[in-house]
């Protein structure tokens, strides 16, 4: 499985951007979870089971997509103004 990086950017397959805020467990399944949120709008709070975050982009419904994964590391060079 690939590794999910916490404090990073990352780009949704469709288009808009996050940042991974943890990695939780489910309190009943165990099943471990990505908190992530948007860098748009009001900047809400998701959580995705890790394996979905991870998982690749379903070619046969979304052919024209061009990422790989769901959700794939974008790096933000910093701008020094000053």
């Amino acid at each position: 499985m690939r590794e999910v990086k916490v404090n990073r950017v990352y780009r949704h397959f469709k288009g808009d951007y996050y940042i991974v805020r943890g990695i939780c467990r489910h309190s009943e399944t165990k099943e471990e979870m990505v908190i992530y949120q948007a860098l748009y709008g009001d900047g809400e709070l998701w959580v995705r089971p890790l394996k979905m975050w991870t998982e690749k982009v379903n070619k046969h419904k979304y052919p024209n997509v061009r990422q790989k994964y769901r959700f794939e590391l974008k790096e933000i060079d910093s701008v020094n103004i000053g």
